[in-house]
């Protein structure tokens, strides 16, 4: 009785086209990635409502296994994925734009993690230049990216990558060719990140010893 009910309502469902967001929601990867949650909290997080990058699944799979702990990352840009990377790495530094969201970041970041405000222009572009050292993750994921690329590439270490967001956009297509011409390689990672249903790209830029054994 029970097992016709089902499928009853399933064949309903299937003729009002609605079976398939149906069993996306009951059991599917978006659902374990969280995407669901996501999408109803508008924050990056995982199925458990642990901080996410907002970059898409396929890269988030990609790289976590192959961080480790005495890695220095730098963002442009910074949330969730601040947290994120902290957790996983030896410290995270990432300048912001906007200094209201630096307060609102800052107050949810743990001891190896700190973001630091600066206006659009020069000083936010060679903010990673500020600390002194070089970086074996530098992802690009806030303004002025193009940019970001550009001037960044001098402050990553011998083995170290470059993670570029949505590098899909036509405004950021200048990127792979001079990238290329430093030496570079990349990865596209396409598919949905959390929050948005469009397709969108992570690129990882790397060189051939780099510190993710690609």
């Amino acid at each position: 009785m029970i097992k016709a009910l089902k499928k009853q309502v399933w064949q309903w469902l299937n003729a009002l086209k609605l079976g398939g967001s149906v069993q996306l929601y009951l059991e599917s990867e978006l659902k374990n990635n969280g995407w669901f949650r996501s999408y109803h909290t508008k924050r990056s997080v995982d199925a458990a409502g642990n901080p996410l990058p907002w970059c898409t699944y396929p890269f988030i799979a990609f790289i976590q296994p192959r961080l480790k702990n005495h890695f220095d990352v730098f963002e442009y840009g910074s949330g969730n994925s601040t947290r994120w990377y902290a957790a996983q790495v030896q410290s995270v530094q990432a300048v912001e734009h906007d200094e209201e969201w630096v307060k609102e970041v800052a107050r949810q970041l743990p001891a190896n993690a700190e973001v630091t405000y600066r206006a659009l222009g020069e000083k936010y572009v060679s903010a990673v230049q500020i600390s002194g050292k070089k970086y074996q993750i530098i992802v690009v994921d806030g303004r002025k990216r193009v940019d970001c690329m550009r001037f960044s590439v001098d402050f990553l270490t011998s083995d170290g990558v470059l993670i570029l967001d949505n590098s899909e956009r036509e405004s950021y297509a200048e990127v792979k060719g001079f990238m290329r011409a430093l030496g570079f390689r990349w990865i596209d990672f396409y598919g949905m990140a959390p929050i948005v249903s469009h397709l969108t790209c992570t690129t990882i830029f790397y060189r051939d010893t780099n510190c993710l054994d690609i």
